[in-house]
């Protein structure tokens, strides 16, 4: 199940570069969603997936600006248009990808708690 949430955030994530400087709060309220603009909410947001919204995609962004780097959001944003490649990548024995898919579920996981 866990890995159905993760591939599913494979498709609706996806970026590039870093940003935690681009990042604000989406507002003073307690419990107020994250914001960030970057590469990865614009691809969100231009993903046609019916889930999206500019709240969403902006909180998914600050959760990447927050665990990857930005060679890590560069890599991600293929993901959009290969949805597929992020399952070579979970399977892959190199350790490039091991490291990349152990950063990258912990972004899946940050995302998860922050952006619900």
């Amino acid at each position: 199940m866990k890995q159905a949430i993760i591939l599913g955030l494979v498709t609706l994530l996806a970026g590039c570069g870093g940003g935690g400087d681009r990042s604000r709060s989406s507002g003073g309220f307690a419990g107020a969603m994250p914001f960030a603009a970057g590469p990865i909410s614009q691809a969100c947001m231009v993903s046609g997936r019916s889930a999206r919204s500019s709240t969403l995609c902006g909180c998914i962004q600050a959760a990447a600006d927050q665990t990857l780097s930005g060679s890590q959001q560069r890599r991600a944003v293929a993901f959009y248009s290969d949805p597929h490649s992020a399952q070579e990548i979970r399977q892959s024995d190199r350790a490039s990808d091991r490291s990349f898919w152990q950063a990258y579920r912990a972004y899946g996981d940050r995302a998860e708690r922050l952006c619900r």
